[in-house]
């Protein structure tokens, strides 16, 4: 029983990483058809519930018979434009259970998944449809502000790779990159801006990427990009074996958030134990435990909405539970935001849950990046090729860094 309980959760071990790709198909799946029903006039609430329930289907069919925990790493949250941490209504509040998605507005969507507590998150932002018109072209501020949130999302993941890990040449040239100084959490930061700024966009502050482990979300490191303040200092690094939750904010504002005064709905639990004194805590606590473990979890996905709502009430004022509050662009300007769990493996970096690619050809604007630092590092893989996997790299549309060069360009000559 001994050496059945010492399993090597690394990514040393193949299953490990087999069990991260597993969730993460779960999580493409519901993302791609949460995002198809994300049309003007369909309320969030439904599509949350119809999210989840679906993430319990897929989850339900892998690993069958196993003695393994499995289930949903975050629930389905849909935040409207100008909020910047996930949303989720509950049906017990009238009022937000009533919220609507408007045409045209940039929504963010966040689900996931685990298998045997590892978990992968994917966000992405999308616009809402107002018909069926999906190859219309999308141009004015809202091309700006998801090409800005695509390419500082490039830059980052690429930010994210070891100095050296993917280099070429001889073994002298190759220590020699491996010694390169890593961009500090400032460098980052002000890389990412310029890429913002190139579409008149910024960065939304405090927004933080954090390592992921087992059962665990917000691990030992974490990159706060955009610090507003210097406690938000964090200059951590990512090595060859982590796993972690990318995360990229940009605002069509000038990226300052505030905290609104609207219930939390999403909460966690968190290492701290405490005696609870009341029944209805414990007993709300009791099925947190026994559902969701240490990952987030909705109000609304608890057995009895209504007791939930005040059985957390001494959990989270204990420090039992950690709540998340609703914060919002404080200019209430539109925001995107994406995340990306990826693995840094010795071949480079695994994006395990992603967003899908941006078909850049489809948003017209008459910005565009033209830093050549910048350029260059977009211009780089973020993995080795290596067999199969190399041939279906060949099928790329076109590189980032081609493609960040030819926005402003094919729009200006479109215009003449």
């Amino acid at each position: 029983m001994a050496e059945e309980a010492a399993v090597d959760y690394t990514l040393n071990n193949p299953d490990t990483l087999t069990k991260y790709k597993t969730a993460a198909q779960i999580s493409h799946k519901v993302l791609d058809a949460v995002s198809g029903w994300c049309v003007e006039g369909a309320k969030v609430l439904s599509l949350c519930q119809r999210g989840d329930k679906l993430l319990d289907e897929e989850v339900a069919k892998v690993y069958k018979g196993k003695k393994i925990s499995k289930g949903i790493s975050h629930p389905t949250t849909i935040s409207p434009s100008s909020y910047i941490t996930p949303y989720t209504p509950l049906s017990t509040d009238a009022e937000e259970a009533a919220t609507v998605l408007k045409a045209n507005e940039p929504i963010k969507i966040q689900l996931g998944a685990q298998i045997d507590g590892l978990g992968t998150i994917v966000c992405d932002t999308v616009l809402v449809k107002s018909d069926k018109d999906e190859d219309a072209e999308i141009s004015g501020r809202e091309a700006d502000l998801l090409l800005a949130a695509y390419y500082a999302n490039e830059l980052l993941l690429r930010l994210m790779i070891p100095p050296g890990l993917l280099a070429s040449g001889t073994e002298e040239e190759k220590k020699k990159a491996a010694a390169e100084k890593r961009p500090t959490q400032t460098k980052i930061t002000q890389m990412l801006e310029t890429v913002v700024r190139s579409y008149d966009c910024n960065l939304v502050e405090g927004t933080t990427s954090w390592l992921f482990e087992r059962n665990e979300i917000e691990g030992k490191k974490k990159i706060v990009l955009n610090p507003p303040d210097k406690e938000g200092r964090a200059d951590s690094v990512a090595e060859v074996g982590d796993v972690w939750g990318v995360e990229i904010g940009v605002s069509l504002g000038a990226g300052k958030v505030k905290t609104i005064d609207q219930r939390p709905t999403l909460h966690r639990r968190t290492t701290i134990t405490y005696q609870l004194k009341r029944p209805s805590s414990r007993q709300t606590l009791s099925e947190i435990v026994k559902k969701f473990g240490n990952f987030p979890f909705s109000l609304r996905q608890l057995d009895d909405e209504r007791a939930a709502k005040v059985g957390v009430v001494e959990c989270v004022r204990s420090n039992v539970l950690r709540q998340y509050e609703v914060v919002i662009d404080k200019d209430n300007a539109p925001v995107a935001r994406l995340l990306t769990t990826i693995a840094i493996t010795k071949n480079g970096l695994i994006r395990l849950g992603a967003p899908p690619p941006l078909d850049v050809s489809k948003y017209k604007t008459d910005k565009k990046i033209t830093d050549e630092q910048i350029l260059k590092i977009l211009e780089q893989p973020t993995a080795r090729s290596t067999g199969a996997k190399g041939k279906n790299k060949k099928k790329k549309k076109k590189p980032a860094k081609k493609a960040a060069e030819e926005d402003g360009e094919e729009s200006s000559s479109d215009d003449e």
